[in-house]
């Protein structure tokens, strides 16, 4: 049997190195600094200074940026017990975009609020420029120059959720129009930050943001876009298998003139249809409902419906062409006869 002999913490050096300078109290008198020298060190003129309750700053002078985030961060994270933990608290907002590197928010000096996210249960009061956020769900952190940072699409939504909650950010002075469409779309089309419009739609559906008009005409932008390129792989997917080429977003009718559905792609003597991605352009349930229900009254009538996946279209091609082409194999069954208008 093979027994990991434990590392010894770091030392105060090692430690105040890798936080910038920035210590808890629970961190120096783990390290057997006496609650005496701390104060005596952060007396007028002396070589500490006090940032936030619990939290010191090794050196004189104004803090950093990065200082004040870790500051930030370390208060909220320190539970007083377990000496150097900062599990329990991430940075989020407009602070988090910042650091992430957001060309569409001010850059790091310039954010005068940070905004930490910490579990419902914890019991904390904002301090100084700390503004504390709770939520119910389990904390999950990336790591953003060593900062423990909310996921680009958490952080993208308390940002939005502050800024349209006052009209404008602080930040961005009086008069300056929300960059609401910038942000969505950078926090999607950077390929560091790996955020997908999936996940930053069901963020901001589960937030409310989605019922904002600027919120919500920016992500049916995005929702659109990722629609379209979605089809545009699926209609080359199409002529790959030599299938005849469908109708493109047909709208479905009885010979009476009730209406049916509005499928993606339809082949009318087939009767086969395809939806792509219904959750790209279902923000509310009322509208994911009213799909549903197309989708239910044209499988009613006969129609063979096909779901297609983007995330599976990109991942297995083949499979989703094989799919395809055994579905119009088979056609539909007993369709009714619908008055088919293109779009």
């Amino acid at each position: 049997m093979s027994y990991r002999i434990p590392s010894p913490p770091p030392s105060l050096e090692e430690l105040a190195k890798r936080q910038q300078n920035v210590i808890t109290a629970s961190q120096l008198r783990a390290r057997g600094v006496p609650a005496r020298v701390v104060t005596e060190h952060c007396r007028r003129g002396g070589p500490w200074q006090r940032l936030l309750p619990r939290v010191y700053l090794l050196q004189s002078g104004e803090p950093t940026p990065e200082q004040r985030m870790w500051a930030a961060l370390l208060y909220a994270a320190q539970n007083g017990r377990e000496e150097g933990r900062r599990e329990g608290a991430v940075i989020t907002g407009t602070a988090a975009l910042a650091l992430y590197g957001f060309a569409a928010v001010p850059r790091l000096p310039a954010v005068t609020g940070v905004d930490v996210l910490v579990p419902r249960q914890r019991r904390l009061k904002d301090a100084g420029e700390v503004r504390i956020r709770r939520t119910e769900r389990e904390l999950v952190a990336s790591s953003v120059h060593g900062l423990a940072c909310a996921p680009v699409a958490r952080a993208v939504a308390d940002a939005l959720r502050e800024w349209t909650a006052e009209g404008a950010a602080p930040e961005f002075g009086e008069g300056v129009a929300l960059p609401v469409r910038a942000v969505l779309r950078e926090a999607v089309e950077r390929p560091d930050i790996r955020c997908t419009v999936r996940e930053l739609a069901a963020e901001l559906t589960e937030s409310g943001l989605a019922a904002d008009l600027r919120v919500r005409a920016a992500l049916d932008e995005l929702l659109a876009a990722e629609r379209d390129a979605v089809l545009e792989r699926l209609g080359a997917l199409v002529d790959e298998w030599l299938l005849p080429a469908p109708l493109t977003g047909p709208e479905l009718r009885m010979r009476g003139g009730t209406y049916i559905a509005v499928p993606d792609l339809y082949w009318p003597k087939a009767g086969v249809a395809v939806e792509v991605d219904s959750d790209l352009r279902c923000v509310s349930e009322g509208e994911a409902a009213w799909v549903r229900g197309g989708q239910h009254r044209m499988e009613y009538l006969g129609v063979r419906l096909v779901h297609v996946s983007g995330v599976r279209l990109a991942a297995e091609p083949d499979a989703v062409g094989a799919e395809l082409r055994e579905a119009f194999r088979l056609g539909g069954t007993d369709v009714v006869e619908l008055l088919v208008t293109e779009r």
